[in-house]
């Protein structure tokens, strides 16, 4: 595992928790980590993760809209 030395600045006023939460839910977004993965980045269980995905404006439903619109035109 990679470990990663990132300096945020004060004036954002993120702690490290909130940090790795941010990214690991835009890597859930982008498709890149599982929800299981992306909880154990962000140091949460997988149901507390989802929970929390909506607080970062990310849908625990990944899937992207061009296949909804397949699955809608084959239905």
């Amino acid at each position: 595992m990679k470990v990663l030395t990132l300096n945020v600045p004060d004036y954002l006023d993120l702690d490290n928790r909130q940090v790795a939460m941010l990214v690991a839910s835009r890597l859930y977004e982008q498709g890149k980590l599982s929800l299981g993965q992306a909880a154990e980045l962000a140091g949460l269980t997988k149901r507390t993760f989802a929970e929390l995905l909506g607080a970062n404006d990310v849908s625990i439903f990944n899937y992207p809209a061009s296949d909804i619109a397949k699955d809608v035109a084959n239905a």
